[in-house]
């Protein structure tokens, strides 16, 4: 069955359909899930939601192989479990638990799996960048064929580490893919308003980089040219530059008060929600069934409430194990756990 974009026809079969569709709504159940969490007070500290972003992390990470590296930002929920961290691992990270991918020591900021090459989210915008650089330049160094996937939001184009590491990138002919989730607002600043040239491939373009500009909403289309990207670099041409233009549909965080943006513009976007309208597409197509999808949104939402239940009932680190890990005189058996 062929599925029509506007730019051009991507072939998907009912097995990868339902498998996108059923990702997305995984990560839509997790972020809501948090967000109610969060208002209860049973889930601390700053929490980004991906909400309205979900075709990114569906699309693109499963064309990665297991070897392949990715960095990752402050919101990267979604992300993490495109990858594969578990939603037990991650919800029990949210709570501050010893069964969390970091041991409850990252929190929603910091999800980190070393075995899924999954490098963490970063507090810092555009901190991931140069950390990405390294990893793809070891992969080179040791002729591994591996790609590295940076995803940075918008506001960190405005950064001195994009431009130092697109630099080297392109010097360097790097197998990295830079992946720009650019939803408009970085933190709260429209980008007309932050960054006298708002053309990421502009950008680009002045580093010898080759770019895309996708419809982030839309989960084939960010697949499809994902899939171009990394083949371009995993032929060994260098780095690529994808601009993802997306919307994220909650505040940056769960303390903004989102003074910045028109609620009638937050709603607009909404009408392109990327859930309802693929699965609105394969129902069109004939790929899927109204009792199929609503079997997904299902299976999502029990698999978050027993991810909870698994959080809850996660230990806290002991307090003599407080200091383990701060300063680097651990084994590397103990660095592997």
């Amino acid at each position: 069955m062929t599925i029509q974009l506007s730019h051009e026809p991507v072939t998907v079969d009912r097995d990868h359909a339902l498998q996108l569709l059923g990702e997305m709504l995984r990560i839509r159940r997790f972020e809501e899930t948090c967000a109610e969490l969060y208002m209860a007070a049973r889930v601390r500290g700053f929490v980004h939601l991906c909400i309205g972003q979900e075709a990114i992390s569906a699309g693109l990470i499963p064309l990665l192989t297991p070897e392949d590296r990715i960095v990752s930002t402050y919101r990267e929920h979604g992300h993490a479990l495109a990858r594969g961290i578990s939603a037990n691992a991650c919800m029990a990270e949210m709570f501050g638990k010893v069964d969390g991918c970091s041991r409850g020591r990252g929190g929603s900021m910091h999800l980190f799996d070393a075995q899924k090459r999954f490098y963490g989210g970063n507090a810092i915008v555009g901190g991931g960048l140069p950390l990405a650089v390294g990893t793809a330049l070891a992969d080179k160094l040791q002729h591994e064929p591996n790609v590295t996937v940076c995803f940075f939001g918008d506001g960190a184009v405005a950064e001195g580490e994009f431009h130092e590491c697109m630099n080297l990138a392109a010097l360097w002919r790097l197998p990295l893919l830079f992946a720009c989730e650019n939803n408009l607002y970085a933190m709260g600043t429209a980008l007309e308003r932050a960054q006298a040239q708002t053309d990421r491939l502009v950008k680009a373009a002045g580093y010898h980089v080759p770019a895309e500009s996708v419809d982030g909403m839309d989960v084939l289309a960010v697949a499809s040219a994902a899939q171009r990207a990394i083949d371009f670099i995993r032929a060994g041409n260098g780095p690529y530059l994808l601009e993802l233009r997306t919307y994220r549909f909650r505040a940056h965080s769960m303390y903004d008060p989102e003074l910045y943006r028109d609620k009638q513009e937050v709603e607009q976007w909404k009408q392109r929600d990327p859930i309802d309208t693929f699965a609105a597409r394969l129902l069109q197509a004939g790929l899927v069934t109204d009792a199929e999808i609503e079997q997904l949104r299902q299976a999502a939402a029990d698999e978050m409430a027993a991810a909870v239940a698994f959080a809850e009932a996660s230990p806290l680190e002991p307090v003599e194990q407080l200091t383990r890990w701060v300063y680097s005189d651990a084994t590397p058996e103990e660095q592997e756990r």
